[in-house]
């Protein structure tokens, strides 16, 4: 079997970053979380703890809980990063320059031969990469929410990744008990494309009142078992991912993937989905 990285670094503790890094620590890695502030680290370190707990509950952890998460630590800056990292992954909020710069101040932070990543969903890998000095040690490694249950992680391939970098991350993908699909860097990839395509169809059903949103996500899991519905996963995914999302692919891919009004609408009430308790659906957690 793959084994897993030695140590792994997570810049960026929110639900993404914390199932990333509860992802690796139960493969074995030692996980180093970065979040800036005591307070955001104290919470992203509990995000993880509780997907822990709930794992052991469900039967999925091979080790105690505690045992698990003491291979995992919190920073609050990534220049705090562990020099000997063998992989950084990047999961903060879908703002180019943003990830750019931390990026590149996390390339700094570690050693050469450090793999880095990004779990962007739609943006450019190419285009982030500029930011670095050794674009050929990045790629994409898109993981899906929540992440600890997900099978899939998507490897894009930027244009100047090399060759035994996406070698490695396969490895390290399979060593996590997930099943990869690579594809090559372009808007939106293979899965957000595809998937924000049938979302914003699914809300514009609802704007024009074809049907409520049970209806239209029962329609595509009993009908096309598909394991949940489209708005259903956008209440997951958060509907504000989704509308950055749309809009980018929208600038990049035209007019199919215009946003539709009533995503913004909800995003501008603060309606987000399950983060925020209420999106398509009234979440109770």
């Amino acid at each position: 079997m793959a084994a897993a990285p030695g140590t792994v670094g997570v810049v960026g503790g929110g639900r993404m970053g914390a199932g990333i890094a509860q992802s690796f620590a139960t493969a074995g890695s030692a996980v180093v979380v970065v979040e800036s502030g005591k307070e955001a680290a104290a919470a992203a370190l509990e995000r993880v703890a509780t997907g822990l707990r709930r794992a052991a509950e469900r039967g999925r952890l091979e080790e105690p809980a505690e045992r698990v998460l003491a291979r995992v630590a919190t920073v609050t800056t990534v220049d705090d990063l562990p020099a000997d990292a063998d992989l950084v992954v990047e999961a903060v909020p879908e703002d180019p320059a943003l990830k750019a710069r931390l990026l590149a101040a996390a390339e700094k932070a570690v050693g050469e031969a450090t793999v880095l990543a990004t779990n962007t969903s739609s943006l450019s890998v190419t285009e982030l990469g500029t930011a670095l000095a050794r674009p050929e040690r990045f790629l994409g490694m898109h993981f899906f929410n929540p992440v600890p249950a997900s099978a899939l992680v998507e490897l894009v391939v930027a244009a100047r990744t090399a060759d035994d970098t996406v070698r490695t991350a396969l490895e390290w993908v399979r060593a996590l008990g997930k099943k990869d699909v690579v594809v090559r860097d372009s808007p939106g990839f293979a899965s957000s494309r595809l998937g924000v395509a049938l979302g914003l169809e699914a809300i514009r059903m609802v704007e024009e009142g074809v049907a409520e949103p049970e209806a239209i996500d029962a329609a595509m899991s009993l009908g096309y078992k598909h394991p949940m519905g489209p708005l259903r996963l956008t209440d997951l995914v958060g509907l504000d991912v989704r509308l950055a999302i749309a809009e980018y692919l929208h600038d990049t891919l035209g007019e199919r993937f215009a946003p539709p009004e009533l995503l913004r609408e909800k995003v501008a009430r603060g309606e987000l989905g399950r983060k925020t308790g209420r999106g398509f659906y009234t979440w109770e957690d």
